[in-house]
């Protein structure tokens, strides 16, 4: 279905048939586009004239012969079939007028023709096709004399630029459609993405509630502390996380301008008006890098670990030297790039397997924190291609579930920081691994404060 056409192109054909009536002197000129897009072998096209010159001009209605059909005044807009005996017209294809004229358009002396506007000497109809596609016909006659080979010519080109006007117009049109329904689709998203983020935040206040009345409930000696002080820590920092997500929709909505089209622009393309990237939703984002110690950092990372671990009938082996020099690190960063790490080891180390936790490592200018397992490991082919958004390799063959997001965040997170990670698979532990189970190390380099 062709969508409706412009003011742009309507004005450009009053222009082109103007050059019609006022160069070559035509009397009669007729611009129709067809209701859908027609491929050109077929016959069977319904007009719509779009732009009439002389606007009065009297024109045959529906399928009957123009003897048997009583004329009136046809306006743009009125549906226009060509009678039988023209249909061959629409199959011309590019042909050129010359070759088509005598043979395709019948004799002007069959009774069903209007002689003063439809004789076949003086009349020529052209399709206009694009890329073997057809939308519509020009249609154009004098009565004092015929067309000659030079006016002809004049006329195909008129009748080409229509039809590359006629399909910039409708992909533009097309292009707007689609770009209306596009905005109206993440209309909807977004409100569903407010109702689930408000829906989020209210079992995200009873966890915190509950964590913190189980705190008050339990005695100072109690080991299930530990447990409840996880619950309150982790409520906090996904409700820190819901409050990033939320700015970065805001700011993702001021940065980007609403989606357009060039006024003047022959090649229809979706634009951005600003090129600002939105923000990533990165943990720490805005925080300054401090002072900080790696145990300090880890001490209650690894009471989530322990439990974690205790549940999956892993054993935890952790290292831990107190009096290392304080490393350079945004602590909201660091502590999600070692959640990842270490969630990493827990969830892919089967059980009965061992995780070893180790800080104080140390290289020039580095402190380092060794993470390793005795997994399965990573094959060769997938730690090149560790750190890509979304890549998971080999696991994503297994039920495992992840997003391959993990240390892709990481990396970026270490990189801000002016550290590194390196990553080794077989571990670099030898009391971990074996044949069957290779295991990996994950080792986080982070910036030592000079003294």
């Amino acid at each position: 279905m062709l969508m409706s056409a412009s003011s742009d192109f309507l004005a450009l054909c009053r222009e082109q048939i103007a050059l019609l009536t006022q160069g070559l002197g035509a009397t009669l000129s007729i611009v129709y586009l067809t209701q859908e897009l027609v491929d050109t072998p077929s016959g069977d096209a319904k007009l719509i004239p779009m732009v009439i010159y002389p606007e009065t001009a009297l024109l045959p209605q529906g399928e009957e012969t123009i003897e048997a059909t009583a004329y009136k005044q046809l306006q743009v807009g009125n549906a226009f079939i060509l009678p039988n005996h023209q249909r061959r017209l629409l199959t011309a294809g590019s042909e050129s007028p010359t070759s088509s004229r005598e043979s395709e358009i019948p004799d002007a002396s069959q009774p069903d023709f209007k002689e003063e506007y439809l004789l076949s000497g003086n009349q020529i109809v052209l399709p206009l096709i694009y890329e073997g596609v057809m939308m519509g016909l020009l249609v154009t006659g004098r009565k004092d004399r015929v067309w000659n080979e030079h006016e002809q010519s004049q006329i195909q080109r008129i009748a080409q630029t229509l039809a590359i006007a006629c399909i910039l117009d409708q992909r533009r049109a097309w292009f707007e459609q689609q770009l209306h329904e596009q905005q109206i689709i993440q209309e909807k998203q977004r409100d569903l993405l407010d109702n689930l983020l408000h829906q989020f935040r209210n079992p995200l206040t009873a966890l915190r509630t509950f964590g913190k009345l189980l705190l008050k409930r339990l005695r100072p000696a109690d080991a299930n502390r530990d447990v409840a002080n996880s619950i309150v820590r982790e409520s906090d920092r996904l409700k820190e996380l819901l409050q990033q997500f939320e700015q970065v929709i805001d700011l993702t909505e001021a940065d980007l301008a609403p989606l357009h089209l060039p006024e003047d622009g022959v090649f229809v393309e979706a634009t951005i008006q600003k090129s600002a990237k939105p923000p990533l939703l990165l943990p720490g984002t805005g925080d300054k890098a401090v002072d900080c110690s790696l145990a300090d950092i880890l001490e209650p990372l690894l009471i989530s670990a322990k439990a974690i671990a205790q549940e999956r009938k892993l054993k935890l082996i952790t290292e831990i030297q107190q009096n290392s020099s304080l490393v350079r690190a945004n602590v909201k960063a660091l502590r999600e790039v070692l959640t990842n790490i270490i969630d990493n080891a827990l969830k892919y180390t089967p059980s009965g397997g061992k995780i070893l936790i180790q800080a104080g490592q140390e290289k020039a200018h580095f402190q380092g924190i060794v993470i390793s397992d005795n997994g399965p490991g990573i094959p060769p082919q997938d730690l090149e291609h560790l750190g890509e958004r979304h890549y998971r390799g080999v696991q994503a063959q297994t039920e495992i579930p992840g997003t391959g997001l993990g240390l892709a965040i990481a990396k970026q997170l270490i990189e801000q920081m002016q550290g590194e990670i390196e990553i080794f698979s077989p571990a670099i532990n030898s009391k971990l691994t074996s044949p069957d189970r290779p295991g990996t190390t994950f080792i986080i380099w982070l910036p030592e404060v000079e003294n």
